[in-house]
């Protein structure tokens, strides 16, 4: 969701994808009202329920620490890299040199452990809880939650491709992606392996984005992050032989593509004229998670799915509650729309989901209690969000019981452990 001001940017730059589009400005801005959450009797750790089982959750968010860059670069990038200032507005931003990068990301969560609604964060990191960034703080808020493990992706903006390509210095943008992998070894390192940050990829070049692939797998980093459609920059789709070598060292390694909410749809594009934010907003994040279903559907009919058979696949912070229709409706259109590809495609869509892909639940009750089966009790994970918006946030265990609580113990140890550490090869 952008303002005027970032919409006539990124106008004049399109291919950039800026990052001051990352969120709206207006989500940043003071406001809101403050959730009281009765924290106490909402943090005791791990109930009985779930004992035993190494609660994994597959989509949070580490906020990148103001110093991430400056204190990794090396000397002649010291005064190049990523930096925050504080805005004129009060809100606090990424800049490269004198140029916005965007927003610190979503930090909804308060230091005091209360909730902001009607926002996309605080103005500034200080008022968001500690464990945004400081890893001591989220192994806290961890426990507290019964959580023993957390796959994490990228909370701001700055390191989207879009916006490095336009930087028009491939080395610079190339070193900042790099300083992002090493912080994401170090965080995985000082957590005792049990954050583990997705890596990103400068794949835009296809030299680098080999060199880097192989050392993130090298660092013992556990999965790669990526848009669905990096044509949007400029960067060939998945159908080209770009991308190939890549996939190729996927499989061979067993490291899983991540679709973090880059489905092939914008859902800016769906909402009325006259929405205020908050409208907008409710709207545009339900619909991110069921466009993922372009995604599942692009990597069906492409037939990469046959060429890589061994690749896997997360769509996260997907939701679950779609899946059923969208699968069901893809062997639909298999039969109706493909009749040209059918000696491309050798397996149905029901067989490549079992086989390639997971998606997530959080806030769902429909799908963790009576769609399980049908999805797949070995393709399903699940998620908090935290410390986002729409996170579950703090009732994680009574959530849990809930929608877990009618099935067996060992469903519940393949939703909740074992399938996020068969994707992301976890020695748990």
């Amino acid at each position: 969701m952008a303002d005027d001001a970032d919409t006539k940017e990124a106008d004049t730059n399109p291919q950039a994808e800026n990052a001051k589009m990352y969120w709206s400005a207006v989500g940043y801005t003071e406001g809101g009202v403050i959730r009281e959450v009765d924290y106490a009797s909402q943090s005791g750790g791990l109930d009985p329920m779930f004992e035993g089982i190494k609660i994994v959750d597959c989509d949070t968010h580490i906020t990148e620490a103001p110093d991430l860059f400056t204190s990794r670069a090396p000397a002649k990038y010291k005064d190049k890299v990523p930096h925050v200032k504080l805005d004129a507005d009060g809100v606090e931003r990424w800049y490269v040199g004198d140029r916005n990068f965007g927003s610190m990301g979503g930090n909804v969560i308060r230091k005091d452990k209360n909730k902001l609604l009607g926002r996309l964060a605080f103005p500034k990191l200080e008022q968001a809880h500690p464990g945004g960034h400081i890893i001591k703080d989220r192994i806290q808020a961890m426990d507290d939650m019964g959580i023993y493990a957390q796959i994490a992706f990228q909370n701001s903006g700055v390191t989207q491709a879009g916006s490095l390509m336009s930087l028009g210095d491939n080395d610079l943008a190339v070193e900042i992606v790099k300083i992002y992998n090493d912080a994401s070894a170090e965080i995985q390192k000082e957590s005792g392996n049990r954050i583990f940050n997705m890596a990103h990829l400068p794949f835009w070049d296809h030299a680098a984005m080999m060199a880097e692939a192989k050392r993130c797998h090298d660092m013992g980093l556990k999965g790669f992050v990526l848009p669905d459609t990096p044509e949007r920059v400029g960067v060939p789709s998945f159908l080209s032989d770009h991308w190939t070598p890549f996939l190729e060292m996927c499989e061979a390694t067993g490291m899983p593509l991540n679709f973090h909410l880059n489905a092939a749809i914008d859902p800016n594009t769906l909402t009325w004229d006259g929405f205020g934010f908050e409208q907008t907003l409710s709207v545009v994040a339900t619909m991110f998670s069921i466009g993922n279903a372009a995604t599942l559907g692009n990597w069906m009919v492409s037939g990469r799915l046959d060429q890589h058979p061994k690749l896997k696949i997360g769509l996260i912070e997907s939701g679950a509650g779609w899946v059923p229709f969208a699968v069901e409706a893809l062997e639909h259109q298999f039969d109706e729309m493909l009749p040209s590809k059918k000696g491309m495609l050798k397996r149905r869509p029901w067989e490549y989901f079992r086989d390639q892909f997971m998606c997530s639940f959080w806030f769902e009750k429909v799908a963790p209690k009576l769609l399980l089966e049908t999805i797949g009790e070995d393709n399903i994970m699940f998620e908090t969000d935290f410390p986002h918006p729409t996170s579950l946030y703090p009732g994680v265990q009574a959530h849990l019981k809930d929608v877990l609580g009618g099935h067996t113990p060992a469903v519940r140890k393949k939703v909740l452990q074992d399938n996020p550490a068969r994707l992301y090869n976890l020695d748990l």
